[in-house]
């Protein structure tokens, strides 16, 4: 299967090339290491209608045991993870240390196929991503645009189809979610 590579995995597969263009400090009088502050407590399904077109999970798994479950949930699914990109990754190669987060872009050829036979510009939005945070209690949320969000703009009168398959889209990734953040 041809995975397709985002832009932001230059920090996971090239984090030289990222120091390399930054200029270097004129004096370091501390370690190079350094901790950002980890994020609020992880939303709740209660902020939902906050952030219409969201769902949020907040879960009771570490960020390591969601990422785990994420990917067995969508290949159980029937979909697969097309891209990832972590930014707490890529700190960590250059000495940093970040609240864990990954983003894994979730697709299927045959939608893909009717997607595009559909809106071709509404291809810019695939794959689907689905955000995987840590918390500052260490648990993890996730949390994802709902597929009907995502397409809404490119659904028209003479592109209903495209609705049509954000629903089924919808469903799909409701289900993934459940099998992920589920006990």
């Amino acid at each position: 299967m041809l995975k397709c590579v985002m832009a932001a995995t230059m920090l996971l597969i090239a984090p030289g090339i990222a120091a390399a263009q930054t200029p270097a400090p004129a004096a370091q009088t501390s370690t190079p290491v350094s901790t950002l502050a980890a994020p609020a407590k992880p939303a709740l399904p209660s902020d939902l209608p906050k952030r219409r077109g969201w769902s949020i999970i907040a879960t009771k798994h570490s960020y390591a045991e969601l990422n785990k479950r994420l990917e067995e949930a969508v290949k159980k699914n029937k979909m697969a993870i097309v891209n990832s990109a972590s930014a707490s990754d890529g700190a960590k190669a250059q000495g940093f240390t970040l609240p864990g987060n990954r983003v894994a872009g979730v697709f299927r050829n045959d939608f893909a196929r009717r997607m595009l036979a559909t809106s071709i510009a509404a291809g810019i939005e695939a794959p689907i991503r689905i955000y995987v945070t840590e918390g500052a209690d260490g648990m993890a949320t996730l949390s994802y645009r709902t597929p009907s969000a995502v397409f809404a703009t490119y659904v028209t009168r003479r592109k209903k189809e495209l609705g049509v398959i954000a629903r089924e889209l919808d469903a799909i990734f409701a289900q993934i979610a459940i099998d992920a953040a589920g006990s």
